[in-house]
């Protein structure tokens, strides 16, 4: 009876030992997880990129004029309904726009950045003018009018 259970023993361990020499390292990776967290970023990034280039929300009057290429660089100033101007997000107080466009510097071809005013609808023509006229004055001579685009005709 000693001499099976040894036996036994025996031929149990060199089972054990021959499946784990047959079983290596995975040298493989599985691609399927990373592919799908990506695709959920990437849709995430689609979504959420159009809500960051907005910032401050305008009521923009509507133009049948086609889209302009983006810029890498450029200048964003908003124009709300009640009468606050806003430099990229920041808002900006009524005496401080030309000390603000001061502060820009040109690009590396010696060019400033685009500028591109969003002005709400409801604004006095004065008031855009006013913002157009310190833009010029700061050496923004190119400008760029935001508008609602693809408005059929009336």
């Amino acid at each position: 009876m000693a001499m099976g259970t040894a036996g036994g023993g025996g031929l149990g361990r060199a089972r054990r030992r021959g499946r784990r020499g047959k079983r290596g390292a995975m040298a493989e990776i599985n691609v399927t997880p990373l592919v799908d967290v990506m695709l959920v970023l990437l849709i995430i990034f689609m979504v959420t990129a159009p809500l960051l280039s907005a910032g401050v929300p305008v009521d923009l009057p509507d133009s049948r004029a086609k889209a302009l290429p983006q810029q890498p660089r450029q200048v964003t100033i908003s124009m709300t309904p009640d009468g606050k101007t806003y430099l990229d997000a920041a808002e900006i107080a009524p005496g401080e726009l030309a000390d603000r466009l001061a502060g820009i510097a040109p690009g590396a071809d010696g060019k400033p950045p685009l500028v591109t005013l969003r002005a709400d609808r409801g604004l006095p023509y004065g008031q855009v003018m006013a913002v157009m006229g310190e833009l010029n004055h700061a050496g923004f001579n190119a400008i760029s009018l935001v508008t609602n685009g693809s408005v059929t005709a009336p």
